[in-house]
């Protein structure tokens, strides 16, 4: 049964708040610690105005979090010190990393010089004549009195310190020092650094915190953002640089966050923090205008790796009980659906007790993009406007109009996620949304509260996926706990790093 979706009305989120009111007093008790004079961060949905050297030709930057360490299994709070290694459990992870990043040929290695990092770095490098170069902007946050302390013991010793790190960490304070504010200077000063390499394709080895504050300075996020673009044991980012004329800035493009070794559709905690709520962000397969210059794709289904990359995505999210289906209209998106559906009902039925499960499937008006892509084509003239991830060439108007469509999306999403649940008793609850990558690219600025003009800031490819956690219910920002990630369709995957050819556009 296909039903149609509407938006979330303003009159469904005051309800949130009368159901969830514990949740909201606990986030807000951070108020009885002192905030600083000032916060460095923009409103939101502001641009942080970052400036980076200007680059002669495109640079493509994998970032890489280290493995597990010592005190990441003991649970206690690192940061910048020095005395923990990795366990066996991280070395395996670093060589999976090895074995994810064997064909890219990098230029450069950067590391931090903390020993769990340079010990990564060292086990995915390997054989590479070229030196890694330690640097010391990349060690992660600077702590101090927390540094050492298992969680428990920053509860008991600190308070509401502790709690201010947990709840407001971007207005953070500790020994006289403001730490995540400090990571954001110190990352905006590594980028310096990093772009200042003549190397097209850059390697960085560091930490969670760190690696956060690098995808967030490159994009143009301030500190508010800290925790909310996960970084998972040796996750991969990849961010791309295009040069620009005239002396300025690279234009910037965040191409995956934190594909990691394992499958990220099993559920944990979300940056510490616990979630039971999640939308699973699911881009159509390939179709025939995905491998061609233009054609009339209004109407167009999935061609043969399209229906592939369904099958393994369906396969992909078996780890996860799918609560519901959103689909846009378009025939790609809804093939893509009824593959996910029939896996899922199939999966039930093979259990212990043979129940077959119904998973309902729903239509979105608001999901449906083509038809803004293909209006802003006929003014271009541009066929990379139909190509996914590629909304650049989208006109300011265009990428008002899919932006404007996207936060009715957004609200209708929220509404299956939050507000339509089979029942009270759910432990969690997990939404699939399927629509072109255009799509997802604007739910993704919505997610993070951001505006239109941050659109060209992402990438996606058909066929990935990207996952949003909701630690913080509807009202708060999602925590992005992966972007674009194609690890799932094996060898009709998008490569983690492709190689750059020198007219490539991005």
């Amino acid at each position: 049964m296909l039903s149609v979706l509407s938006p979330l009305s303003s009159e469904s989120l005051p309800l949130y708040r009368r159901n969830h009111r514990t949740l909201l007093v606990s986030c807000s008790s951070v108020s009885e610690v002192e905030k600083p004079p000032a916060d460095l961060d923009p409103r939101p949905g502001l641009r942080r105005a970052a400036r980076f050297p200007e680059i002669g030709e495109a640079k493509r930057v994998v970032l890489v979090r280290h493995g597990q360490s010592t005190w990441n299994e003991e649970g206690r709070i690192q940061g910048s010190s020095d005395h923990s290694v990795l366990t066996t459990k991280g070395e395996l992870q670093a060589e999976t990393s090895r074995q994810m990043l064997l064909g890219d040929s990098f230029e450069v290695c950067f590391t931090s010089p903390l020993i769990r990092s340079k010990r990564t770095a060292k086990i995915i490098w390997d054989s590479r004549k070229d030196k890694v170069l330690e640097e010391p902007d990349l060690r992660e946050i600077d702590l101090y009195s927390f540094q050492g302390l298992l969680k428990h013991e920053g509860k008991e010793k600190f308070g509401g310190a502790y709690r201010q790190w947990q709840q407001d960490a971007a207005n953070f304070q500790i020994d006289g020092h403001y730490p995540v504010r400090e990571l954001w200077d110190r990352a905006e000063s590594c980028w310096n650094k990093i772009l200042a390499h003549e190397g097209r394709s850059v390697l960085v080895v560091a930490h969670n915190a760190v690696n956060q504050a690098l995808v967030a300075t490159a994009i143009g996020l301030g500190p508010k953002y800290f925790r909310i673009l996960l970084q998972s044991n040796c996750g991969v980012s990849v961010l791309d640089f295009a040069p620009r004329m005239g002396g300025e800035s690279p234009h910037i493009r965040l191409n995956r966050l934190n594909q990691t070794p394992n499958s990220p559709v099993t559920f944990g905690s979300s940056a510490g923090r616990k979630t039971n709520a999640r939308l699973i962000l699911v881009c159509h397969g390939a179709t025939q205008s995905n491998e061609a210059a233009y054609s009339d794709f209004v109407y167009e289904p999935l061609n043969m790796l399209g229906i592939i990359q369904s099958q393994k995505t369906a396969e992909l999210l078996l780890d996860l009980k799918v609560n519901c289906l959103v689909c846009s209209p378009r025939i790609a998106s809804a093939d893509t659906a009824t593959a996910i559906r029939e896996v899922q009902e199939a999966a039930d039925c093979l259990g212990a007790d043979c129940v077959p499960r119904f998973v309902e499937v729903k239509k979105m008006l608001e999901l449906e993009v083509e038809s803004i892509l293909q209006r802003a084509h006929k003014i271009s003239r541009k066929a990379a406007s139909f190509q996914p991830g590629c909304i650049v060439d989208l006109n300011d108007t265009s990428m008002l109009e899919l932006w404007t469509q996207s936060k009715k999306a957004w609200h209708s999403l929220l509404q299956q996620l939050f507000f339509e649940s089979e029942s009270e008793s759910e432990s969690e609850r997990n939404v699939v949304a399927i629509a072109h990558p255009a799509a997802h690219i604007a739910l993704i600025t919505q997610s993070l509260k951001l505006t239109a003009e941050w659109m060209d800031s992402f990438h996606l490819d058909a066929g990935s996926i990207s996952i949003i956690d909701f630690p913080d219910g509807p009202e708060g920002k999602g925590v992005i706990r992966c972007l674009n990630y194609t690890a799932h369709l094996g060898r009709w995957s998008v490569p983690v790093t492709r190689s750059l050819g020198n007219d490539e556009e991005f």
